[in-house]
C-alpha cells in the first residue's frame, strides 16, 4: 500500500506543479478566469497530496516527496514549456487532470482488493475532488 500511495504522491505533485506551471505561462483570452481557478485547484491538490502523505506515514511508511523521486515516479509527462496560449493550456491541463484521476481509481480499486478500506476511501475523495476540477478546467476550452 505504501508503494502505491507514493506513486499517487508523485502524480499529485506533478499535477499540482504542472497547474502552476500553466498558471503562470498562460496569456489570451479568458485569462483571468483560468488563472484565479488554477489558484484554486492547486490549493486543492496540495491538500490532496498532504493527506496522502499522511496515510503514507499513518501505515508506516516514508512519504517520498523529493523533487528527484516526483520527476522519476510520475505518470504524467514534462510539461511542455513552449505554450502560452489559453485554450492550449487548458486541453493539456484537462488532459493530465483526467490522467491522474484514471490513474486514483486504479489504487481505488487496489486499495479495495487488499482490504484497505481507509485508503480506497481517501483516494476515492481525492479523485471526486480531481474529476470536478478536470470539468471545471476543460469547461474553459473553446466550443467545438
Amino acid at each position: 500500500m505504501i508503494d502505491l500511495l507514493n506513486a499517487n504522491l508523485a502524480n499529485l505533485i506533478d499535477l499540482s506543479m504542472d497547474s502552476k506551471q500553466c498558471h503562470w505561462n498562460l496569456q489570451g483570452t479568458g485569462f483571468i478566469g483560468v488563472h484565479q481557478l488554477l489558484d484554486d485547484t492547486y490549493g486543492r491538490l496540495t491538500e490532496a497530496y498532504d493527506t496522502v502523505a499522511e496515510r503514507i506515514v499513518i501505515l508506516g511508511g516514508k512519504a517520498n516527496g523529493i523533487s528527484k523521486r516526483v520527476v522519476e515516479d510520475s505518470i504524467l509527462e514534462t510539461y511542455p514549456t513552449d505554450i502560452t496560449d489559453v485554450d492550449q493550456h487548458v486541453r493539456e491541463l484537462t488532459n493530465r487532470y483526467k490522467t491522474i484521476a484514471a490513474s486514483l481509481r486504479e489504487g481505488i480499486d487496489a486499495a479495495g482488493d487488499a482490504g484497505d478500506e481507509d485508503t480506497a476511501d481517501l483516494l476515492t475523495e481525492i479523485s471526486r475532488t480531481v474529476d470536478k476540477d478536470a470539468w471545471f478546467i476543460g469547461a474553459n476550452a473553446p466550443k467545438k
